[in-house]
């Protein structure tokens, strides 16, 4: 059985940072595309990032240069690292895996999802 538990959300103010995390078990992270999505109220939910089987990123264009996706294969642990938060970044954030993989995850579906954690930005 497949689960993801997200940790790392949590209250921060403009400008700062939050590293989340995302242990997975019951299958191997190595070998598929892992990706960051979030949701904030009244809003679709959105992809932010992803991490292909060979490690390459990709990021939606409201996180490039900002936010940095990672996963240690050894622990099934990915990591989104936050900085310069605005607050247009307060949603829920979920960790979701695939059951394959493609070169920066293109079209790839996510098919397994964590259970979130939520991101506050305030001023």
């Amino acid at each position: 059985q497949v689960q993801l538990v997200e940790s790392g959300g949590g209250s921060v103010q403009v400008g700062g940072s939050l590293r989340l995390s995302c242990e997975g078990s019951g299958y191997t992270y190595s070998s598929v595309c892992m990706g960051w999505f979030r949701q904030a109220p009244g809003k679709e939910r959105e992809k932010v990032a992803s991490i292909d089987d060979n490690g390459r990123a990709w990021y939606a264009h409201s996180a490039k240069g900002r936010f940095t996706i990672s996963k240690d294969n050894s622990k099934n642990t990915l990591y989104l690292q936050m900085d310069s938060l605005k607050l247009e970044d307060t949603a829920m954030y979920y960790c979701a895996a695939a059951r394959s993989a493609f070169a920066y995850c293109y079209s790839v579906p996510f098919e397994y999802w964590g259970q979130g954690t939520q991101v506050t930005v305030s001023s």
